[in-house]
């Protein structure tokens, strides 16, 4: 008694997405309502050597954030997930081989605009798991009046930087917008942002 046959995860996916590497799964056919999941993974480097993932042992959830367990985010790495219920647990099911450096998948910035007299200060935060803050993430900005196609574009900013914008010759409504850039083996770069858009020497 107690002893069930547990199905295993379903559809168990690796995937990058908004700056992080996430597990993915979804539960075994006829899983019951309280199971629960345990992830580990393993490097390329060291294969063979399933890595423990304290944060993702008996979680009730069907996914796990893996981007700050992992000891080394150049090399490629999968994971494996199983069910666990009671005394029962399913075999392990593994995900195919990714590696957070080459794969990364980027989420656009959000943009802070500080309007002064005669400038507006421009900055991209990013939402960056802790552990990859130090990698060299950029960002390009781009500035338009509102309803015209031309843009002014400023490139390859850093990420803490701020881009300041001389607005004395600027009247109207304008319009900025953001991508975020990565230098992996190619350059990768995010969606741009939703455009944020502010009244420039208004006089009413």
């Amino acid at each position: 008694p107690g002893h069930v046959q547990l199905l295993p995860p379903q559809n168990v996916t690796l995937l990058s997405k908004d700056f992080a590497m996430i597990l993915t799964w979804a539960p075994g056919e006829g899983s019951p309502p309280d199971v629960t999941y345990t992830v580990r993974y393993e490097s390329q480097d060291r294969l063979d050597k399933w890595m423990k993932v304290p944060h993702c042992r008996n979680i009730p959830r069907s996914f796990c954030n893996l981007t700050c367990a992992l000891s080394n985010l150049y090399v490629k790495v999968r994971a494996r997930v199983k069910a666990v219920w009671g005394r029962s647990q399913s075999p392990w099911v593994k995900s195919q081989f990714k590696d957070y450096y080459s794969d990364v998948e980027l989420a656009p910035p959000v943009l802070t605009l500080n309007v002064k007299d005669n400038s507006i200060h421009v900055s991209a935060s990013f939402p960056l798991p802790t552990c990859v803050e130090n990698l060299t993430w950029k960002y390009d900005l781009n500035l338009w009046e509102a309803g015209s196609e031309d843009k002014k574009k400023y490139e390859g900013y850093f990420r803490k930087d701020t881009v300041t914008i001389n607005t004395t010759a600027l009247r109207g409504n304008y319009c900025f917008s953001a991508r975020a850039l990565y230098e992996s083996i190619n350059l990768k770069h995010s969606e741009f942002s939703q455009p944020v858009c502010v009244l420039l020497n208004h006089k009413g």
